[in-house]
């Protein structure tokens, strides 16, 4: 047997109970966009066209453009679109750029935990470091937001091995890092309680596809739309997820925001007939679904 996570059990989608979003639809969709923001002088974050090393002032300033032009941006984009967006965001943010997450705040977006900095990777923490920065940047989002966020996404997909254990301990109602394998929610074990996964993914995330396979824009928007299609045409035979992940410094820029408003105008068109909505509003609807509906970690 090989080594496992002991988290859930392997389910194939065509084995699973059907059950409809609200409104009798059967495919949700949701934008995420990551807002980051790394220490001066620090050799982390990817770089574009070539390796970061020793670090890179560049590499800094190209973050700092969504933070500064690029995410403004796409708030217009959204505004325009009226449509509402999951913000996943460094803490940091909450300091450096408290404009921009008041814009986001005043939407009425959805604030999603992403720990101090992306130059800080939970996987290389010891447990109970982990715990303190969990324990700091849920009460810094409290305060600052008025409520506590409900989902956690670990800064760079590298969450450690009991990632999980202190999401569920500290109250978390979903994490987002287990969701690139499916696209339903599911139940994951937990040492506490069980926890929400919802789908997130990596496919259909700017920076793998732009900063590592050098799609070009009309690539990746591309992608966005026969996705999206695909999707709404499978979704008759199964209730499906539906996940964009943007970032402010890639799609931000003017070029690939120009091909961003075409996808998002295509799914717009098709709005009748998804659910538009936000990640937490997934984990609730499905917390609510009849027991026998919902995939089960055990």
């Amino acid at each position: 047997m090989l080594p496992s996570h002991n988290r859930f059990k392997y389910s194939g989608i065509k084995q699973r109970p059907v059950y409809n979003w609200p409104g009798g639809k059967r495919l949700a969709f949701y934008v995420a966009v990551n807002i980051e923001h790394f220490p001066y002088g620090v050799q982390c974050g990817v770089d574009l066209d070539r390796q970061t090393q020793p670090w890179s002032q560049r590499s800094w300033l190209w973050r700092e453009y969504g933070n500064r032009v690029g995410e403004w941006r796409l708030i217009d984009l959204f505004d325009e679109l009226d449509l509402s967006v999951g913000v996943i965001v460094n803490t940091e943010n909450y300091e450096h750029c408290p404009e921009l997450i008041a814009a986001h705040r005043d939407r009425g977006d959805e604030m999603i935990a992403h720990g101090r900095s992306n130059a800080e990777r939970q996987i290389e923490m010891s447990e109970d470091n982990e715990r303190s920065m969990i324990e700091e940047v849920t009460a810094q989002m409290a305060k600052a937001d008025g409520k506590r966020p409900e989902g956690w996404l670990s800064p760079y997909l590298t969450p450690s091995a009991v990632t999980s254990d202190l999401l569920s301990e500290a109250g978390y109602k979903y994490v987002l890092d287990w969701g690139i394998c499916d696209e339903q929610p599911f139940w994951i074990d937990t040492r506490h309680q069980p926890l929400l996964s919802v789908p997130y993914p990596i496919e259909l995330n700017d920076q793998p596809a732009i900063a590592y396979r050098h799609n070009s824009a009309a690539e990746y928007c591309d992608m966005i739309v026969e996705n999206f299609d695909e999707m709404l045409r499978r979704s008759v035979e199964a209730p499906l997820v539906c996940v964009i992940s943007l970032h402010s410094f890639i799609m931000g820029q003017p070029f690939r925001l120009a091909r961003l408003r075409k996808a998002l105008q295509h799914i717009m068109s098709h709005k009748d007939q998804i659910w538009m909505t936000l990640p937490s509003e997934i984990a609730r609807h499905y917390r609510e679904l009849p027991t026998e509906l919902q995939l089960t970690a055990k």
